[in-house]
């Protein structure tokens, strides 16, 4: 019986649903042909164990015995039949796969915040950018101004550039 509880938790795996359109767009282009062909075989499986009966086959022992002409013979295959276990897979990577999958999440979630940062950073200096002189008719206080770095120290610096020679 346990070979047929195996098929059914089987079926009950291949029954969830994958978002192949989700999946397709983040797959790389050089990386296509193998997504195609795990599409496929994904598609084969899920076929063959929707073709599955829901309930397994029970086997009419009485029909055997009234068939058969060696008697005990349909006894001893029923007694070996009910006996008969068939080991389950132990599940040994679901916890590494969910503990992999957390770490990318966390890792995926800083660098989502970071990018928040970033680009609460790069929109405050395109708002100085946006709001700033046209350079045409910029002074040179003005750009002193917008740009401090240009600025030129010429009472620390009294000999033209006006910078210290590692700067330059």
């Amino acid at each position: 019986m346990k070979f047929f509880t195996s098929r059914m938790a089987g079926r009950r795996v291949a029954l969830k649903a994958i978002d192949w359109l989700a999946f397709a767009e983040r797959v790389p282009p050089n990386q296509r042909s193998m997504f195609n062909a795990l599409k496929t075989r994904s598609d084969a499986i899920s076929a063959k164990l929707t073709s599955l009966p829901e309930a397994p086959v029970t086997i009419d022992w009485s029909l055997y015995k009234s068939k058969v002409a060696k008697v005990g013979m349909v006894d001893e295959f029923e007694k070996k039949f009910k006996a008969l276990q068939i080991p389950e897979p132990v599940d040994t990577q679901t916890s590494a796969i969910n503990a992999q999958e957390a770490e990318a999440n966390k890792s995926a979630s800083a660098y989502i915040e970071a990018s928040k940062t970033r680009i609460a950073e790069y929109e405050k200096k395109m708002d100085k950018l946006n709001n700033m002189v046209p350079f045409d008719q910029m002074t040179i206080d003005d750009l002193n101004d917008v740009f401090p770095e240009t600025k030129l120290d010429k009472v620390k610096y009294p000999y033209w550039p006006h910078k210290p020679i590692a700067d330059l």
